[in-house]
């Protein structure tokens, strides 16, 4: 694995929490900082991913599907679709 120096400017008082922090989990603070900057950096990856499909989807389709969803099975308390997804379906099929 390749590594790099990088010299890091912290405010004194972020860094005494997070010596604190590490000494608490008994890691060194240089593991603790690439911790928690790889779980940023997942976090910002996984919400461009899930945007990126979600501009991929088809309402029409998804709507599709949920209507077979369940077919031949009694609905469930808490199985209601919300108010305002029923009021959007039934404008659109009004305007078709």
């Amino acid at each position: 694995m390749r590594r790099s120096n990088f010299a890091l400017r912290l405010q004194p008082s972020l860094l005494d929490e997070a010596r604190k922090l590490a000494e608490a989990e008994g890691v060194a603070l240089n593991q603790l900082i690439n911790v928690a900057v790889a779980e940023k950096v997942s976090a910002l990856r996984t919400e461009e991913y899930f945007a990126a499909r979600a501009q991929r989807a088809n309402p029409a389709k998804i709507a599709r599907i949920l209507t077979r969803v369940g077919k031949g099975n009694t609905p469930m308390a808490g199985d209601e679709l919300p108010a305002e997804f029923v009021t959007k379906r039934k404008n659109r099929a009004a305007k078709n």
